[in-house]
């Protein structure tokens, strides 16, 4: 996106960006922004993947233990476009997430723009240090807000980028202070296969267990995100995949980025419960 663009998007719609969604006011004194919009159009699409995929949450109480204690970062691993249609769903109506997306959705047309802004959504530049986006989301999660991110950065073996391990999710849950929760979407990458019709299977959002930041601080500074996320994207594969997290092959599903299989097998990181977690952060 040229600057002018980044320009008029961010004049139009940060006060949108900048503006809690998910909780009544930021510490800042900013209230939250009109959910009118949000309503319609979020409970629209709900009634049609209830109705067509017969969407369902497993664990949800996960999610619920660390949101009512502060921020939290969702993350999972990236199929289909609908991922993130049915992460926010697996929140609403209870919770009303903050996702990052790529601003090049916010580019694509006035009327797509004007949604993702109104749903809580704001957008980060692919593939360089948005500081901004990081900076919005870190807000977000010390105001208590949930924020989602695929942090693949593309969807598997149908972007135009190969998916890699990106440590952003982990610095923004370290400015955040937040825990990161890890979700996968089950058989959302069967409902639009190439060349072939929509099919209709019954869709499941699983959440997992919650993890910390400080858990990977043995390892080098210099590893700590990436080795974070990757532990995170391995618990993601693994419900997706329904696998212990230690027979998830990350070696072959990122095969350009550090394996650190060998480096939890001999520090194992502790396995606690939201509820645990949730009872350290209070």
């Amino acid at each position: 996106m040229a600057d002018k663009e980044l320009a008029r998007y961010e004049e139009k719609y940060a006060e949108y960006f900048d503006s809690p969604f998910g909780v009544d006011e930021y510490d800042n004194g900013k209230k939250r922004f009109w959910r009118g919009p949000a309503c319609v159009i979020v409970g629209v699409v709900s009634a049609i993947a209830k109705v067509c995929w017969r969407y369902d949450v497993e664990n949800r109480q996960s999610l619920e233990a660390l949101a009512e204690k502060g921020g939290v970062v969702v993350v999972s691993n990236h199929t289909s476009y609908l991922d993130v249609v049915f992460m926010y769903l697996s929140m609403f109506p209870k919770r009303w997430p903050r996702f990052i997306a790529r601003d090049s959705l916010f580019e694509a047309n006035a009327a797509l723009g004007w949604i993702f802004a109104h749903i809580g959504a704001f957008p980060i530049k692919r593939d360089s240090a948005d500081r901004l986006a990081v900076k919005r989301a870190a807000r977000m999660l010390k105001n208590g807000e949930i924020v989602g991110i695929m942090p693949e950065g593309s969807r598997r073996g149908k972007g135009s980028v190969a998916p890699r391990v990106h440590g952003g999710a982990a610095l923004i849950a370290r400015m955040g202070k937040a825990p990161i929760l890890p979700m996968a979407v089950h058989n959302v990458d069967k409902i639009k296969v190439k060349g072939e019709r929509v099919r209709f299977p019954k869709v499941t959002v699983e959440f997992g267990n919650p993890v910390m930041l400080s858990d990977f601080d043995f390892l080098p500074k210099d590893e700590r995100l990436d080795a974070c996320v990757w532990y995170a994207l391995r618990e993601c594969f693994a419900m997706f995949q329904h696998k212990a997290p230690e027979e998830v092959d990350m070696a072959a599903l990122f095969p350009d980025d550090k394996d650190f299989t060998q480096t939890f097998a001999e520090h194992p990181i502790p396995r606690l419960t939201s509820e645990e977690v949730a009872a350290l952060l209070s």
